[in-house]
């Protein structure tokens, strides 16, 4: 059967005695900085939500609730039981071990909070942030590939390839079809939307249009990508995988947060 042959990159870039830098750590940094930075242009342009130089000190917070949301969303919806039967493992983030789901709900969290600190209109902002989620989405996937792992489910396509730890079996490239349509396609979508001062001064839009349209993503390449080993028998008991259960309510929120935004009178 034909095949692609999968490019073998360490996953450590350096590594130094312990130290070790690995290139999933580096998709994070990058997708936190890259995202700030980007976020920073949107917010000098009308309508003025956030004074620019505050997202320097929102980096922080965003920081701890994606790594704090993200940890804890793979404990609790991806590996329960056996995180409960070693807890301290649940703080080896270096073992690996995300969930976007859970980094998501963290940053939220971060968001609110911050907002009601400041004083800043909490959809405003969150519409600007969306925009830049898509950065570390792409960086994101990419790492999983360069890891080999998120694999995809066995298929005959000509650009199936044989990951490393696996089965030995051709798969889908599914970390690859992450990285298009949740990276590149729906930021090139939000970069287009946000364009619009008009669409921007409608608190709530863009951030809708992020969760239905990462939603879709997310449920459409779950059914390339292989279900977690230790869910298998919950994904064939509800004919759904963890990944699509927790979308379905991005998509009715983003659903909501569209029809609010349209109509509620634009923002002064």
């Amino acid at each position: 059967m034909l095949t692609i042959p999968y490019p073998v990159i360490d996953p450590i870039l350096i590594q130094i005695g312990p130290f070790a830098i690995r290139w999933y750590a580096l998709a994070y940094i990058a997708g936190l900085l890259l995202g700030w930075r980007y976020c920073v242009m949107i917010a000098k342009r009308p309508p003025k939500v956030i004074d620019p130089a505050a997202l320097d000190d929102f980096l922080v917070w965003a920081t701890l609730g994606v790594v704090l949301g993200g940890r804890l969303g793979y404990v609790l919806f991806y590996n329960l039981n056996f995180y409960a039967e070693n807890p301290l493992l649940a703080f080896a983030l270096w073992k690996g071990g995300m969930s976007f789901h859970g980094g998501a709900a963290g940053v939220i969290v971060a968001l609110y909070l911050f907002c009601r600190k400041r004083g800043i209109n909490f959809l405003g902002l969150g519409d600007i942030l969306v925009c830049a989620v898509p950065i570390g989405l792409f960086f994101g996937r990419i790492a999983n590939f360069i890891n080999g792992e998120l694999w995809g489910r066995t298929t005959d396509v000509p650009w199936a390839m044989i990951f490393p730890h696996s089965d030995g079996l051709p798969r889908h490239p599914s970390q690859l079809y992450e990285a298009t349509l949740e990276g590149i396609v729906l930021f090139t979508i939000l970069f287009g939307l946000q364009r619009f001062t008009r669409l921007r001064e409608r608190p709530g839009l863009l951030s809708g249009v992020f969760l239905m349209g990462y939603g879709i993503a997310r449920i459409v390449v779950e059914f390339f990508r292989e279900p977690d080993a230790q869910l298998q028998g919950f994904t064939h008991a509800v004919g759904l995988s963890m990944g699509q259960l927790l979308s379905i309510p991005l998509l009715i929120v983003g659903a909501w947060l569209i029809r609010r935004a349209q109509t509620r009178p634009a923002a002064a």
